[in-house]
């Protein structure tokens, strides 16, 4: 969703018309607040919060659905150790390059 020039306020005016912005914000605007000329934090609605941390999560979801299946090819394909061998692999050598 695009910005226009009315959506970034300062943080002084938010405070001003705190009121007035959440009433736009119910409307469907989002506003950017800044402080010292950068931006500082946003305004949207509850609910579009919520739509975005389901997206956030169904993101998350298919990056471990693709990790899974590429997972799955390695084990197709040969391409993995047997996790008790790689653990003592890796103990050995820790405790060589320890002088342990």
């Amino acid at each position: 969703m695009p910005f226009s020039v009315s959506d970034v306020i300062s943080l002084s005016q938010a405070r001003a018309t705190l009121s007035e912005l959440a009433e736009q914000v119910k409307a469907g605007a989002e506003k950017i607040v800044t402080k010292n000329g950068e931006s500082y934090i946003a305004i949207i609605d509850a609910k579009r919060l919520d739509y975005y941390h389901q997206l956030e999560r169904e993101h998350i979801h298919l990056l471990l659905i693709d990790d899974a299946a590429r997972g799955l090819d390695d084990v197709a394909a040969g391409r993995v150790n047997e996790a008790r061998t790689s653990l003592q692999a890796i103990k050995r050598r820790r405790a060589a390059s320890s002088g342990g």
